[in-house]
């Protein structure tokens, strides 16, 4: 859905300025807006692999797994449904603990495993309420550091790059517990 809202934006963007006698500017900013991206995606390319390096050694060293022991009491209380001995518990840990180094992008593919787990665990084609959960948490995404915008700060020349830390912390706890208040309020309502 949302590739058919930028296409019609983009298409909208490209016949007014071909009518509005400003075609050569939309050409001269797909050219230089590609520049940019290529030149943002080299810059942060190693900040994220070297974050995706360290949490691969986290999970190969079974910090992960320590983590997600730590984490195993909240977790319960925020998914009381799972059954203690599925490994759904340490999947969900896991997505946080990404989640919280701000490794959103990495996040996804054990947010699509998890979820593909919890369906299987319902039996069911219907989101479960375990399943709207975790979707509320992967959305708000509790973040401790925000590793992409703190190397996005660094390539623009900021001159103090992490100054967004406890505001980005404030935020993301905020939306977080606010989206598990209106889960639960909803769940209790509807389930």
């Amino acid at each position: 859905m949302m590739n058919k809202i930028w296409g019609v934006f983009i298409i909208i963007g490209v016949v007014y300025g071909f009518f509005t006698g400003n075609i050569n500017v939309v050409n001269s900013e797909i050219l230089s807006c590609g520049e940019t991206v290529l030149s943002m995606v080299l810059k942060l390319f190693p900040i994220m692999a070297l974050w995706l390096g360290i949490m691969k050694i986290a999970s190969v060293s079974g910090l992960l797994k320590k983590m997600s022991i730590f984490l195993y009491p909240i977790t319960r209380f925020i998914f009381p449904d799972i059954p203690k001995d599925s490994d759904v518990i340490s999947l969900i840990t896991s997505s946080f603990v990404f989640n919280m180094f701000g490794l959103g992008n990495a996040s996804t593919p054990i947010g699509l495993k998890t979820m593909k787990s919890l369906k299987n665990l319902s039996g069911s084609d219907v989101a479960s309420s375990s399943m709207i959960t975790f979707l509320v948490l992967n959305t708000t995404g509790f973040t401790i550091i925000p590793t992409t915008i703190i190397s996005l700060r660094m390539m623009h020349g900021s001159i103090n790059p992490s100054g967004v830390i406890i505001p980005c912390l404030l935020a993301s706890l905020s939306s977080t517990v606010f989206g598990l208040i209106i889960d639960r309020l909803y769940r209790k309502k509807y389930v």
